[in-house]
């Protein structure tokens, strides 16, 4: 089978992405990426715009990579000539084809676009380069005057014709038609190049390989001007897995090539943008993580490995206990399953609230879970606790505990409020063993003003026996007094049993 030529235009139509200014060195940085990657060409930027632009084609094109190296022109002799000044492979040249454009920005006739497609690749092709012609617009062009530029360009000696649809207009039905077309018009191969106004470049793409291109324009992540290019991840997964079709790209280097693009171009990703996106391998909803903790099929497609991914499962409202069994046990948590269904319990509670449960709250709830033991013998158990603070209050707080089956209140004041939880506390449970407070750290924020926070505690009693204990809760109050009530019933327990 022939495998479909890959064209990346990221260095040059991606960085049209209005508010991105890639250095050369950033140029050559993922140019060296995408070579690796495996992609047929890297199309590096449009010489004739400035001298970085000149440095960044120089840069690479002397890097000695396998893709072909590509350079943007007009149809004018001196852009061509600052072009070939940077020693390209290859240099990409278009002129406007459509009426829209011939009247108002080429200010030209028919005609006289003929005879500079002419010209110009005649003058690439003497100077023994390859050369690509773009009819620009071409999709909003007359299709015989289509017909008839593509067929001028290659017997000018054109290697390549592209086909673009310039402002993203077309549908796969009508783009899939136009390139047949095209393809029974010339015998030298046709690529495209989509761009997603209507969110269907990599569709447009797709069909046209389909029906006979043999090379795609993309961009990785879908950059590109406006709403930018048919990305590549999508476009390469899917002549893969959906058109069994092949290509040079390492698929394994997908995620690591849209990562760095993403951090030299500040751009940033869709969470649940197709292939790269975070939320790509990430599953939640409990029907979806039983089945792909027992059967990934069930569920994915892709398989996360193929493009560079790990497969992620979110705990959160719609979580099941698989997902989150699956979750923990690969983060090294072995649960009963009374631990299990109280770390689901308390993942459910934080969906609830709006919150998305990360895996760091997932784990610090696990490590609660699991410190405490659940359902193991309690000595003190917490009935009700109240709290009150602010500027003109003093921070008091009123507890009630649960001790060997009777009850005690205590109301201390603080420095703060979980200060006065904590010595409300110490002074019911005083008398267990003068148990105090050797040392508190708030161990763990993750992040938000609803955080999850861990809360460590190391208790002392009047004989030297210490133990330590933690808690995490979204209130720092209420974590601080499970941990503390946590750390006493483990001493309790640890003094009983020696």
């Amino acid at each position: 089978m022939e495998k479909v030529r890959i064209f990346d235009t990221t260095l040059r139509d991606g960085e049209q992405t209005p508010g991105v200014s890639l250095t050369p060195e950033q140029k050559l940085e993922i140019a060296l990426q995408l070579n690796k990657l495996g992609v047929d060409v890297i199309e590096v930027g449009f010489p004739m715009t400035s001298q970085g632009e000149c440095k960044a084609v120089k840069m690479v094109a002397d890097a000695g990579l396998k893709a072909e190296v590509c350079a943007l022109a007009r149809t004018l002799k001196e852009d061509v000539d600052v072009a070939m000044n940077c020693s390209p492979n290859s240099i990409h040249t278009f002129i406007s084809t459509s009426d829209i454009h011939m009247k108002y920005i080429l200010k030209m006739k028919p005609a006289e676009v003929l005879r500079c497609t002419e010209e110009t690749v005649n003058y690439i092709k003497d100077h023994g380069l390859i050369c690509e012609f773009s009819p620009m617009d071409a999709t909003r062009t007359k299709l015989p005057f289509l017909k008839k530029v593509c067929k001028v360009a290659e017997e000018a000696g054109a290697d390549r014709i592209n086909i673009p649809d310039t402002v993203g207009v077309m549908t796969p039905g009508t783009m899939e038609r136009l390139i047949a077309d095209i393809v029974k018009s010339v015998k030298i191969p046709i690529s495209v190049h989509c761009h997603n106004d209507m969110g269907i470049a990599v569709a447009n793409t797709l069909v046209s390989i389909n029906a006979g291109a043999r090379q795609a324009h993309v961009t990785v992540n879908g950059l590109g001007e406006r709403a930018g290019n048919a990305a590549l991840e999508e476009v390469v997964m899917g002549l893969h897995l959906l058109y069994g079709k092949k290509t040079n790209v390492n698929t394994r280097l997908i995620y690591s090539t849209s990562q760095l693009v993403r951090r030299l171009t500040g751009v940033l990703i869709q969470p649940n943008k197709a292939i790269v996106g975070d939320n790509a391998f990430a599953h939640e909803s409990g029907i979806h993580t039983h089945g792909v903790v027992y059967h990934p099929l069930t569920f994915e497609p892709i398989k996360p490995e193929t493009v560079g991914r790990v497969r992620k499962i979110i705990a959160g409202k719609h979580a099941g206990r698989h997902g989150i069994k699956a979750e923990l046990r690969g983060a090294g948590f072995r649960l009963t399953d009374a631990q299990l269904d109280e770390i689901t319990r308390r993942a459910k509670e934080l969906g609830d609230k709006g919150k998305m449960v990360t895996d760091a709250d997932l784990f610090a709830i696990a490590r609660s879970v699991t410190e405490r033991g659940a359902g193991e013998r309690r000595v003190v158990e917490l009935v009700d606790l109240a709290v009150v603070t602010g500027i003109s209050a003093i921070p008091t707080a009123s507890v009630k505990l649960r001790i060997h089956g009777k009850e005690y209140v205590s109301a201390e004041t603080g420095v703060g409020p979980v200060d006065a939880t904590i010595r409300a506390i110490q002074k019911i449970t005083e008398d267990l063993g003068r148990i105090r407070l050797s040392e508190y750290r708030l161990e763990a924020l993750t992040g938000g003003s609803n955080a999850v926070a861990e809360v460590v505690v190391k208790v002392e009693d009047d004989k030297g026996n210490t133990v330590s204990s933690r808690s995490a809760r979204e209130d720092i109050v209420m974590a601080s007094v499970e941990a503390m009530i946590n750390a006493i019933n483990k001493l309790l327990i640890k003094k009983a049993g020696s």
